[in-house]
């Protein structure tokens, strides 16, 4: 899902259609093309999609020999990882190299707070659910606060329900299924202190991540690309020994060759 842009610097998406039911051949083209034409290219994908998109990407980035391809899954809920593949777009406009970049994504999923309204826990399978839990969500007109991310949380929806979140500024972006409800918008927003609050479309995939149709998705971020900017900007940058380019962390997020390790002490020869 290419969510609208943030602000007049944030740049264009481009969404990967049926990139697992389209001619191999035809896939490939698009890829090499927007590699010819962008240089490096980054692809944000969602851990719900079936496992077949999965297995076209990898052959994709194989049949190519690209190590300027690379492949992104973090563990978010679809609206989260929409909110943060556009977070990736807005500092695609700074000067920061593609290895910077790319790695930048797992530094900012640290302060993105995902999670949704349900009128059911019987099939979420990605947070914990106790058996009480279980046993409520078949009442009639039960509904369930959850947080996927970063610390997964639980609650029956009632007047006593909390959702621990944020502890900085954000604005929440919210997008509605078949679930009626105003909680969201009139108890947690409050809660949580966001500073602004607005509304988007459903992502395809989250009826699948959640396990249900009946809900309410909502995320937490930093929306600011001053903020964004000097969070990335304040961390340590490496160059990758296999690739030479610059990263944040010990993996490489194009070629995925990791930092060598080195003894602290030179390890004199017994004689």
């Amino acid at each position: 899902m290419a969510l609208p842009a943030q602000d007049e610097r944030t740049l264009p998406a481009v969404v990967l259609r049926d990139v697992d039911k389209c001619p191999l051949d035809h896939a490939l083209t698009e890829m090499q093309t927007l590699v010819e034409a962008h240089g490096h290219v980054i692809v944000v994908c969602s851990q719900a999609v079936p496992a077949a998109v999965e297995r076209r990407l990898h052959t994709i980035r194989s049949l190519l020999e690209s190590d300027r391809i690379a492949l992104f899954r973090p563990d978010l809920p679809p609206l989260g990882l929409a909110v943060l593949a556009r977070q990736l777009r807005q500092l695609a406009s700074c000067d920061l190299g593609p290895g910077v970049l790319a790695s930048a994504g797992r530094l900012l999923t640290h302060y993105i707070h995902a999670g949704a309204l349900l009128g059911t826990v019987a099939r979420l399978d990605r947070v914990p659910v106790g058996l009480k839990s279980h046993a409520k969500s078949w009442v009639p007109g039960s509904q369930f606060g959850v947080i996927a991310h970063p610390e997964p949380q639980l609650v029956r929806i009632g007047p006593e329900a909390r959702l621990a979140g944020p502890e900085f500024g954000t604005w929440m972006l919210l997008a509605r299924g078949q679930l009626q409800s105003d909680w969201v918008t009139t108890t947690l927003a409050p809660s949580w202190r966001v500073r602004g609050l607005r509304e988007a479309q459903l992502p395809t995939e989250s009826a699948r991540w959640w396990g249900t149709g009946k809900l309410i998705e909502f995320c937490s971020f930093l929306p600011d690309l001053s903020v964004l900017y000097q969070l990335v900007g304040s961390v340590r940058r490496n160059s990758c020994h296999w690739c030479g380019i610059d990263v944040i962390g010990d993996r490489c997020v194009f070629c995925s060759a990791t930092a060598p390790a080195y003894d602290d002490q030179l390890q004199l020869p017994a004689g």
